[in-house]
C-alpha cells in the first residue's frame, strides 16, 4: 500500500506535510508519495535531511485555495495536487490519501472522483472525539458533511462508523449510540425517533439515545447524528477545552502558591492538554465513497501528519471501503 499526500494543501504547506512524511517513514514501513511542486517538495526533503528511498513524488502543477468554489475548482483545476492525488486511489484500494487543504473540495473531489459507494445516499465527514478515557476516542458521524439528513442516512453513518472504529481504531463490538434530547426511545424528533427504529433492528451494538453531555464521558463509540448537531458539538468541545485550560492558565499564574502548585502539575497539565490537541488524534475519515480519503486540519504540524499517516494506515491496509461496500449492500437486501 501507499500513503498519499497533498503536498500543498493546508497553511503550512509543504514544509510541514513533507516534514511529517520524514518522521513517518522513520517509524512505519510504507511507501510516501507526496504531490505537489516537484521543486518545492525536493528542496524542502533535502532541508529535513532525508535521504531514504520510500518517499517519492508526484509533480502538480495547481494548487486550490480554500476561498475557490470547490465544485469548479475540482472541475477546472485537474493538475491541482488535490484532484491528482485523490485520482491516485481509483486503481489502488489499499492506498489512503490525506489533506489538509480545503474541506469542501476535499469532499467534493472524492465523490465526484471516486464515486460514493453503492447504496449510500450521503457520504460522510467523521471525527476522532476525545473521551474520559485516557488515551481512547470516540467517532463523531456526521462531523458537518450534511446538515439535513433522513433516518436511513443516520442508519448508513452508524453502519459506516463501526466498521471504520473497529478496522481503524481498534474498538471490537463498538458502542452505537444517537444523540438525542434524551436517553428515552420516544424522546426526539421525527427523525431521531425514525432513525432509533431502524438503528434497534440492525445487526448493530445500538445503545440507544445517548445525551450529549455523557458523550465526552464515553457513553458510546460511534456518535450518530447528521452534520448539524456534530459540528456543533465538536465546535463545541474545541471551544470548552480551549477555555478550561485558559482558566487554569490563569489560575496558576495568580500568586506564588498558585505557581508552585503549577510547576507540580506541569507535567499532568500538559498530558490533560495533549487530550484535547487535534495532532495526536490522526485524520478525519470521509466515509461513503469508493476510496480511503482523509481530513487533517487546515493548520496540521508535521506532527499532525505524522500521527494521520501511522493512525491511518489500517483504513486502506485492511480494506475498510470494501467492507463497508459488503455490509451496505447488506443493508439494502434487509440482511444486516
Amino acid at each position: 500500500m501507499r500513503v498519499i499526500l497533498d503536498g500543498m494543501g493546508g497553511d503550512n504547506a509543504p514544509s510541514a506535510i513533507v516534514e511529517g512524511a520524514v518522521m513517518a517513514a522513520s517509524k512505519c514501513d510504507k511507501e510516501i508519495v507526496i504531490v505537489g511542486d516537484e521543486a518545492e517538495i525536493s528542496s524542502s526533503l533535502k532541508k529535513h535531511g532525508y535521504k531514504g528511498d520510500r518517499i517519492s513524488i508526484i509533480n502538480a502543477g495547481e494548487v486550490i485555495e480554500n476561498e475557490e468554489s470547490p465544485v469548479q475548482a475540482v472541475r477546472k483545476k485537474k493538475d491541482s495536487s488535490l484532484v491528482k492525488g485523490i485520482s491516485e486511489l481509483l486503481d489502488n484500494p489499499e492506498d489512503i490519501f490525506i489533506s489538509a487543504g480545503s474541506t469542501g473540495a476535499l469532499f467534493v473531489g472524492a465523490r465526484l472522483i471516486l464515486g460514493r459507494i453503492r447504496g449510500i445516499d450521503r457520504p460522510a465527514l467523521a471525527s476522532v472525539y476525545p473521551i474520559l478515557e485516557k488515551k481512547k476516542h470516540a467517532l463523531i458521524v456526521d462531523a458537518g458533511a450534511s446538515t439535513d439528513c433522513r433516518p436511513k442516512n443516520l442508519l448508513e453513518y452508524a453502519v459506516m462508523g463501526s466498521i471504520y472504529v473497529k478496522n481503524v481504531m481498534g474498538i471490537d463490538n463498538p458502542r452505537v449510540g444517537l444523540v438525542n434530547v434524551g436517553t428515552e426511545e420516544a424522546k426526539g424528533s421525527i427523525l431521531t425517533k425514525s432513525a432509533y427504529d431502524l438503528l434497534q433492528d440492525a445487526d448493530l451494538n445500538f445503545v440507544g439515545n445517548v445525551e450529549a453531555r455523557d458523550v465526552p464521558k464515553g457513553a458510546c463509540d460511534v456518535i450518530v447524528c447528521d452534520g448539524f448537531v456534530g459540528n456543533v458539538i465538536l465546535k463545541l468541545t474545541e471551544g470548552l477545552g480551549w477555555t478550561i485550560l485558559k482558566l487554569l492558565k490563569n489560575l496558576f499564574y495568580s500568586g506564588v502558591k498558585n505557581k508552585f502548585a503549577g510547576l507540580m502539575l506541569k507535567g499532568d497539565l500538559k498530558n490533560m492538554k495533549d487530550e484535547f490537541d487535534y495532532s495526536e488524534y490522526g485524520g478525519a475519515p470521509i466515509i461513503g465513497v469508493r476510496g480511503a480519503v482523509l481530513k487533517i486540519h487546515g493548520s496540521s504540524g508535521s506532527r499532525a501528519v505524522m500521527n494521520t499517516i501511522i493512525k491511518g494506515i489500517p483504513f486502506g491496509e485492511k480494506r475498510v471501503v470494501e467492507k463497508i461496500e459488503k455490509d451496505i449492500l447488506k443493508l439494502d437486501e434487509g440482511t444486516l
